[in-house]
């Protein structure tokens, strides 16, 4: 027999899943250059304050991260640590990430080992609210902790989201 305290522990396991998949998902988008699906991971007033600037609305969002993430330099996002905190329908998230910039590619394929031009280590904080279609990000805010190597030149000046 199923209790009331077994359900509610269920609940917190598949809600605290569906926001680690909410996380990679971000990393992913970010990493892939895929912004328009960005706007499915957050809600119509989302924000963000990154190094990056600072966005107001889903549109403003995806605008930004599009502006900071140059399509010909290889990026990826390591996201760590995450600590979630339920509250009802509401939920914060505290991670660690480490974005790297390699060096921009000349014939738009990978290479095999290339150049680091920037790493970047920062505080992920991000609010999340329950939708009718999931959780989705309120909030996302980044701050920098330490940084190595050359600032990436053009639009993008660090991690954007």
């Amino acid at each position: 027999m199923i209790t009331t305290t077994d359900a509610v522990r269920v609940r917190v396991l598949a809600d605290r899943t569906e926001i680690m998949d909410l996380v990679s998902r971000l990393g992913a988008c970010l990493d892939d250059g895929r912004f328009d699906d960005l706007r499915s991971l957050l809600v119509e007033e989302a924000t963000a304050r990154t190094p990056g600037g600072e966005a107001r609305g889903r549109d403003a969002v995806v605008a930004q991260a599009s502006r900071n993430h140059r399509p010909d330099q290889p990026i990826q996002h390591v996201i760590t640590n995450p600590v979630i905190e339920l509250d009802g329908d509401r939920a914060t998230v505290r991670a660690n990430l480490v974005v790297h910039f390699a060096e921009p590619l000349a014939d738009g394929r990978p290479a095999l080992a290339p150049a680091i031009q920037f790493t970047m280590g920062e505080i992920y904080r991000f609010d999340l609210v329950r939708t009718p279609d999931g959780w989705r990000f309120a909030g996302i805010e980044t701050s920098p902790v330490w940084m190595a190597g050359a600032v990436p030149s053009g639009p993008r000046t660090a991690e954007a989201g």
